[in-house]
């Protein structure tokens, strides 16, 4: 029996580089849906009960710190990891986005996608 695909969800608005992701996270084996902006990223992940939703910060409609809060007061999502995914490097903005219970916190410009995939499967205990 096959084993179950793990599922990422990938909320970001530049739609070039969701897809370097995507395709990558795909070459990988897993299975990936991408959201373009926060309000659809949490619409999907309340869908789709991803294993992991790799979240970028400066989202329209809804940043990421605010969906971030939302899927940790829900119930069914809470226990999702979260790594947020962004270019804001700051140390406060860091400390904000892991108070609020993400699993991990990379700085786009400093992980190759194939290092983000590495991480994700750290976060889900897969290496």
């Amino acid at each position: 029996m096959p084993k179950k695909k793990i599922h990422v969800l990938i909320v970001e608005d530049d739609s070039f580089l969701a897809n370097i992701y995507k395709t990558k996270f795909e070459m990988e084996g897993f299975k990936v849906s991408v959201a373009e902006n926060g309000e659809l990223g949490l619409k999907e992940a309340k869908k789709k009960l991803p294993d992991l939703i790799l979240l970028d910060i400066l989202l329209p409609k809804m940043d990421g710190f605010t969906v971030l809060e939302h899927l940790k007061e829900d119930e069914e999502l809470k226990s999702i990891p979260v790594i947020l995914l962004t270019n804001l490097g700051q140390k406060d903005d860091v400390d904000k986005g892991l108070k609020l219970g993400a699993a991990d916190y990379l700085i786009k410009a400093h992980f190759k996608p194939s290092e983000t995939v590495d991480k994700v499967k750290k976060v889900l205990k897969l290496a």
